[in-house]
């Protein structure tokens, strides 16, 4: 089955682009991650706030927060369609590091999404 890709763009025949069910779930988290909550007008409460932390000191007790506050937005927002198994925050020197690894209900394997934050 195919779902339209997100963010919406049109492929090489001018069609809305399509994706199958695990491109589509990845893009889904990432919209979760990178939407801070109050952004979205209908679901005020949706997101994570990643993206604010940017500006926050890095340090031991941010990455233990983030890690809790990411696995429970993934586990808010997506738990019928992917499966959480991880959640892992590290502060690499000046950098912030979350690795997700999830598995996609009804696939096979697992996969794993790292976002960096800037240096």
């Amino acid at each position: 089955m195919t779902h339209v890709g997100w963010p919406r763009s049109a492929d090489q025949r001018g069609r809305t682009r399509a994706v199958d069910r695990e491109a589509w779930v990845r893009s889904l988290i990432e919209a979760v991650l990178f939407t801070a909550p109050g952004e979205r007008v209908n679901r005020p409460d949706f997101g994570s706030g990643l993206n604010q932390l940017v500006f926050a000191g890095n340090d031991a007790a941010l990455a233990a927060a983030t890690q809790v506050t990411v696995q429970g937005a993934l586990q808010t927002w997506l738990a019928d369609l992917a499966e959480v198994e991880s959640v892992t925050v590290a502060s690499v020197e000046a950098r912030l590091e979350v690795t997700v690894s999830y598995r996609v209900r009804g696939a096979p394997g697992a996969t794993t999404l790292t976002v960096r934050g800037p240096a």
